[in-house]
């Protein structure tokens, strides 16, 4: 999950609908549900994020740490990002949790102008009541 200083969420295409994690068949994986991230990004869509961070989850990016409520508040934050996409996602899985890395690339506009961002992060997801969420996540903006 990818959240710039500015507390824009950092996270381009919509792979599945969420609805398919309710019970319908196998839940989505939690790598497809990290392109639903990116794309939520894109369209300030807080209510994916309500449906994909679990309660409890906890946010690090540097020195910042943010709950869900603040995470999800983020996502209509000042900064606007027009385009996302990860790269190099790795899955590391231990049965009802898996661990992603990889980097999102994020670009956009802030108060301070045009950005282009790259996050490399580390999402914790645990598969709860047949579905997956993410319960924490860390960020690191890559220097340019």
């Amino acid at each position: 999950m990818r959240f710039p200083s500015t507390a824009v969420l950092c996270l381009s295409l919509c792979v599945a609908p969420l609805y398919g994690q309710t019970g319908r068949g196998a839940p989505i994986p939690p790598i497809q549900l990290e392109e639903q991230w990116a794309s939520a990004l894109v369209k300030r869509d807080t209510r994916t994020f309500e449906r994909l961070l679990a309660p409890g989850f906890v946010y690090t990016e540097d020195a910042l740490v943010m709950n869900r409520s603040e995470v999800i508040k983020s996502v209509s934050g000042p900064d606007r990002v027009e385009w996302a996409r990860n790269e190099g996602l790795k899955v590391h899985d231990f049965g009802d949790v898996h661990v992603i890395t990889g980097v999102l690339h994020l670009r956009g506009r802030g108060k301070q102008g045009p950005f282009d961002r790259r996050f490399q992060f580390t999402d914790t997801w645990q598969r709860r009541n047949g579905r997956w969420q993410i319960i924490a996540a860390q960020d690191y903006l890559i220097p340019k």
